[in-house]
């Protein structure tokens, strides 16, 4: 039988929070028929407007039974009344597993499901979160985790790598993996991955290092201290490291290690080259240094990744 999917929405949800994993689930019904319906619900029903101001048409909370319940982030704020009852419904509503994309987290903390488990929120959020679930251990770093049957993600987009380990939970890593292609996902991410990694590369919340990062990128093989990244900002080294924690959420060499790791993963799973090449040409300097970092970020060794993104291929001699 078709797994049953709820995607929940309430007044000023994101809008790619519920199309983004709806779009994954669809797209993987494509190729492995009957294998998910959809169901959008929200309380009461009906015409519900996010916060791009386009409206989504829903049906009222139910009791299902359902397979999976993803809860979509918005303004939670402004939607308290809708946002108690979704609560109210997700203690009572049992499903084989439940998911959150960004702020939708908030809800299934408040409704306990998140209690003595791993999660994740989007990292503008994760401070005032940590705070008011001091129960649930809030990872800030990662774009999703799955902790037993349940699964949080980061903000808005982390919502469709979410949907895609869902897939891949279900169907196998060859439906997910066509699903992606299908997205035109430029590389599908393990949650591993790091959220804070689009705000260096933005050069942080208001773009004051965005020139900086784009120097870094361009001289990743050469050493990065923090006295040269202070120096080529025109700041003391101790000034420099306070603003770049404070306008991207990570160290200045956190920074340049993901920096680092972006490349070196593109590089692992687009080309031929050896990782000992890839280390040195990235800045790593060698590969134990590279698969350490890699199993740090990523959860998973160079190899076992440049197999995931070649499975048909097999990968050229390299240690």
């Amino acid at each position: 039988m078709a797994r049953a999917v709820a995607i929940v929405i309430f007044p000023g949800f994101q809008l790619l929070d519920a199309a983004g994993p709806s779009a994954a689930f669809e797209v993987a019904e494509r190729f492995r028929p009957g294998s998910y319906h959809l169901t959008l619900l929200a309380p009461g029903g009906g015409e519900v407007r996010s916060s791009s101001g386009l409206s989504l048409s829903a049906e009222p909370l139910c009791e299902g039974p359902f397979d999976t319940i993803v809860v979509s982030g918005g303004d939670i704020d402004r939607a308290m009344p809708a946002a108690h009852e979704i609560v109210a419904w997700l203690r009572r509503t049992r499903a084989r597993r439940v998911a959150s994309v960004c702020s939708g987290a908030f809800l299934l903390a408040e409704a306990g499901l998140l209690d003595g488990r791993r999660a994740t929120t989007h990292w503008d959020s994760t401070d005032r979160f940590a705070r008011r679930y001091p129960k649930v251990t809030m990872d800030a770093e990662r774009i999703f985790i799955r902790d037993g049957d349940v699964w949080t993600s980061a903000g808005i987009s982390a919502g469709i790598d979410m949907a895609l380990d869902l897939i891949e939970d279900d169907l196998g890593p060859a439906v997910a993996r066509r699903t992606a292609q299908q997205l035109v996902v430029h590389q599908r991410r393990p949650g591993g991955q790091s959220q804070f990694s689009a705000l260096v590369d933005l050069g942080g919340k208001t773009g004051r290092f965005a020139a900086l990062t784009d120097w870094m990128r361009g001289r990743l093989a050469e050493p990065l201290t923090v006295e040269r990244l202070a120096d080529q900002a025109a700041m003391s080294p101790r000034n420099f490291a306070r603003a770049f924690t404070a306008e991207t959420g990570v160290t200045p060499a956190k920074a340049v290690e993901r920096l680092r790791l972006e490349l070196a993963r593109t590089q692992v799973e687009t080309s031929r080259a050896s990782l000992d090449r890839i280390a040195e040409t990235v800045g790593f300097g060698d590969p134990g240094t590279m698969r350490r970092a890699f199993l740090r970020a990523f959860g998973l060794p160079p190899q076992a990744l440049r197999r995931a993104a070649n499975p048909e291929r097999p990968a050229p001699f390299s240690r």
